[in-house]
């Protein structure tokens, strides 16, 4: 078996707007590029959908899973940093407690 080919997101937005553009059908935009017809047409419902959502005035579906991805391992860290900063807190009280003779 050959190596899986991968191509990149400006390639794949191409292919799809031949398709979408032209009116061609996916089969032979896929026979003329070489291409798998699933996977061009899984590229031009992913374009359609992207350009879907720029006209409406809305980020592509790709930018936002992208962000909820940054925003997820963003509030990861800050968890954290959050719980350190607790210990660390509690660690320090316990130790100006011991210090005053409080305890």
């Amino acid at each position: 078996m050959g190596q899986r080919r991968r191509f990149t997101e400006e390639y794949r937005r191409d292919a799809a707007s031949i398709v979408i553009d032209t009116g061609q059908t996916i089969k032979a935009v896929a026979d003329q590029l070489g291409l798998g017809e699933q996977s061009l047409g899984k590229w031009v419902a992913k374009e359609r959908a992207r350009r879907s959502a720029v006209q409406s005035g809305q980020p592509a579906p790709a930018d936002s899973a992208a962000e909820i991805a940054r925003l997820r391992r963003q509030v990861a860290a800050l968890k954290a940093e959050n719980e350190f900063l607790g210990k660390a807190s509690a660690f320090f009280a316990a130790k100006q407690q011991h210090r005053n003779g409080l305890s």
